[in-house]
């Protein structure tokens, strides 16, 4: 967090949501969402991955929201192996594009929460209002049925990833036509590789403007 960070909290289904807002210095031109891994494998909105797509988003000028999964911190209820995660994400969508109407709203993801915000941005697809772009670091591929997702979405993995392998990953990619980008010698938590995940994100996000 930083002084332009505050905490909040929601009414999800399940009952609170334990968030977090980070604003830029200025004026926001877009909103962010991050979900952060597997809640029952250690998982919180405080895990450094989604932390670093959280400060890559406000450097990219988004208002970014993340918030505990259920049964994680003081978020209230119990996983839901995804489904319950998905409605409450809605929520926090609804919630930020009632403060900041009018924006572009843009998804990131690390691990399980990439299959969270793959599936949200099925329904929002659905629902005539898709997501203007995702990112998908630690793509749970062949861990969990992960939808198909647009072309244009940034997929970033770990050399070493031992926990999604790079196959399961290019697997689930090749039949949609999108680079995974992949950063060497990293495993699965990015340890001591947090500043590439950054660094490629804004570049890729900037080039493509």
């Amino acid at each position: 967090m930083n002084k332009y960070s505050h905490k909040f909290t929601l009414d999800g289904h399940a009952g609170k949501m334990q968030c977090i807002l980070d604003l830029p210095e200025d004026a926001p031109r877009g909103i962010a969402l991050v979900a952060h891994p597997h809640p029952l494998y250690g998982g919180t909105m405080e895990n450094k991955v989604a932390q670093t797509l959280a400060r890559t988003f406000v450097t990219l000028g988004y208002a970014t929201a993340r918030f505990n999964f259920r049964g994680v911190g003081e978020s209230e209820g119990v996983h839901d192996d995804g489904r319950g995660e998905v409605d409450d994400m809605d929520i926090m969508y609804k919630h930020m594009v009632a403060q900041y109407p009018g924006l572009p709203v843009a998804l990131g993801g690390f691990s399980f929460g990439t299959f969270v915000q793959a599936q949200f941005q099925q329904r929002l697809i659905a629902e005539g209002r898709p997501a203007e772009r995702l990112v998908l670091v630690g793509t749970a591929a062949g861990k969990w049925p992960m939808p198909p997702v647009p072309a244009d979405s940034i997929l970033i993995h770990g050399e070493q990833d031992d926990t999604i392998t790079l196959q399961e990953v290019f697997d689930w990619a090749r039949p949609l036509d999108i680079p995974v980008t992949v950063i060497p010698g990293a495993d699965h938590f990015f340890h001591r590789k947090l500043g590439h995940i950054k660094n490629l994100v804004v570049e890729m996000w900037r080039r493509d403007i």
